[in-house]
């Protein structure tokens, strides 16, 4: 088995919503409950994965201090919208918020959001839909969760006595959407995490990639760990914004089809100012690589489809390793399928200034060697390591149900 995330304990799916959240407190307060303050919540996503369009229609947001409250006990606080609210969450990468609101509440820890949507019904636009890339054809979502009782968050959020707590939810489209096989349908399957933002200031990474690979094939994105904490695809001139960013030191990542996977190792994060990596006159250009398919299921041993989540994860030097792509398996066959470069990973170490980087190829492992990370439902996540450099590769991977 493989040397992958041996933090990532699986949290990324959490029951049958499939989702994680990650918040820290946001300032002192009374956890009495006297006194009151404010809490405020926005969304952001990362990038999407083969989509135009994933649309979803936020209703409400709801908050309760215990994260075991049902949804028809008493505690609950909301931010109901003023009318349902359809928004394309392709359109929230390179720090894009949209805010859903605010709500004065007793002062005190929150542990429990919830994001309601609203039904797909007979109406034109569809509430909750994808359009597949170059198609133009909207298919909606299922959404078996969102309607009724909302997307459950675990979260850990302080909101102070006469402040505002901010608070951002990063959906991620890309491993949120579920194809149902050959049925031309699709699940929605939420995975989110919430930031408690602490500053508008900070908390932000900005760089660019090179022009000949700006667009939405390409994923930059901060990961401790090989865990990602934000991604975005950059702009059409390459420029690229992360933001929230909770502060710490973080692995940039730069995954682009057809070149080898460039890492900046040791980027900062503060609150109190955004980290430039590199200016537009040195962009990050990865050298070119081929690429081969490393695929398989992921199967309960009564041969049942569970959701579940598949990670490429690149080693490093070090010990360390990063994710350079993720999916959800398909929601009938439990299979996955990656196009992976079988180059070395370029590595190059984060300076102030001058802000030139200079990449090397990383001599870890075998040039096409990867750990492949399968998470289902909470439990502990299975790895295989499989090498690329002279085949396709794969690994079938069976839990327990």
């Amino acid at each position: 088995m493989g040397k992958g995330r041996g933090a990532y304990t699986g949290a990324v799916l959490l029951a049958a919503t499939t989702l994680f959240v990650a918040a820290c407190g946001g300032g002192g307060g009374g956890s009495d409950g006297s006194g009151s303050g404010t809490l405020s919540v926005s969304l952001t996503d990362s990038p999407a994965c083969g989509f135009d369009e994933v649309n979803v229609s936020v209703d409400r947001v709801r908050v309760h201090r215990s994260a075991s409250a049902a949804d028809t006990d008493a505690g609950w606080h909301e931010i109901v919208l003023p009318t349902t609210r359809r928004i394309n969450l392709l359109d929230l990468t390179n720090g894009a918020l949209e805010s859903l609101g605010e709500t004065q509440l007793p002062a005190g820890r929150y542990t429990q959001m919830r994001l309601v949507l609203a039904a797909n019904g007979g109406a034109t636009p569809m509430a909750n839909s994808v359009v597949l890339s170059g198609s133009g054809n909207e298919i909606a979502l299922t959404t078996p969760s969102g309607q009724q009782s909302g997307l459950k968050m675990n979260m850990d959020v302080d909101v102070p006595e006469g402040k505002v707590a901010d608070v951002v939810i990063d959906f991620d489209a890309c491993k949120s959407v579920v194809k149902r096989g050959n049925s031309g349908l699709y699940n929605l399957k939420p995975v989110l995490s919430a930031i408690t933002v602490l500053s508008d200031a900070g908390m932000r990474v900005i760089g660019y990639v090179a022009p000949a690979i700006a667009g939405t094939s390409t994923t930059v994105s901060v990961q401790s760990n090989g865990v990602p904490a934000k991604a975005s695809p950059p702009d059409a001139n390459g420029r690229f914004e992360l933001y929230p960013v909770p502060a710490g030191t973080y692995d940039l990542v730069v995954s682009a089809a057809g070149r080898a996977t460039a890492v900046v190792t040791g980027v900062p994060v503060v609150n109190t100012a955004p980290t430039s990596v590199n200016t537009a006159g040195q962009p990050i250009d990865p050298p070119s690589s081929a690429e081969r398919r490393a695929a398989g299921t992921v199967l309960n041993s009564d041969a049942s489809v569970p959701a579940a989540i598949v990670s490429a994860l690149k080693p490093l030097a070090g010990g360390a390793s990063v994710e350079v792509a993720a999916q959800p398996t398909d929601a009938l066959g439990g299979t996955y399928a990656f196009d992976l470069p079988v180059a070395r990973a370029v590595r190059a170490a984060y300076v102030v200034s001058p802000q030139v980087l200079s990449f090397a190829p990383d001599q870890a492992a075998p040039a096409g060697a990867y750990v492949l990370e399968a998470t289902v439902d909470g439990r502990a996540p299975q790895q295989a390591d499989i090498d690329l450099s002279t085949a396709p590769d794969g690994e079938d991977f069976v839990f327990a149900p």
